[in-house]
């Protein structure tokens, strides 16, 4: 067996991430479905609305980082459950944008000061000079995982195959 087939997860950056999310982010989940009957994505979607306004559905996919097949998903589970409505633009009617119903926007000012109390426990554990740099730390590697995505050329998943052949 080489060494590099030894070598614990637990040196690996993204590994470290998956965990932390897996663990931290098990809480907002656990409010999102239990408390108010939605899923991560649609908080996703909902929190990126509330703070940027109406979208175009594929806008709404750009800004949430998620691709259009599952923001169509989660907008149409969202506007069935009323908390999100389409719109045609004003300047034209082949545009559709997605904005919060009342109750949408009811379920982000209530959800979001939980999720910003989660964070913020979390974030107790470091003085402001090491949260500052965690900060810093999290826009530069955002950056790079950009620009290696945008110049990196990977086989696209194929789930059917199940990893085999």
């Amino acid at each position: 067996m080489s060494d590099s087939a030894r070598q614990p997860l637990d040196g690996l950056l993204l590994y470290r991430l998956s965990r932390l999310l897996s663990v931290a982010g098990s809480m907002v989940i656990r409010l999102c479905e239990g408390r108010f009957g939605i899923t991560r994505r649609e908080w996703r979607l909902i929190a990126t609305l509330a703070s940027r306004g109406a979208l175009s559905s594929s806008q709404l996919a750009e800004h949430a980082q998620l691709d259009r097949a599952r923001t169509s998903k989660g907008v149409g589970s969202l506007v069935q459950k009323q908390l999100l409505s389409r719109t045609h633009s004003a300047g034209d009617r082949r545009q559709v944008l997605l904005q919060l119903t009342e109750r949408g926007q009811a379920v982000y000012d209530e959800l979001h000061p939980l999720v910003t109390r989660i964070n913020a426990d979390l974030l107790a554990v470091l003085d402001a000079d090491h949260a500052a740099s965690l900060d810093e730390a999290l826009h530069q590697l955002q950056r790079r995982a950009e620009q290696l995505a945008a110049r990196t050329v990977l086989p696209k998943a194929d789930r059917r195959r199940r990893g085999t052949g």
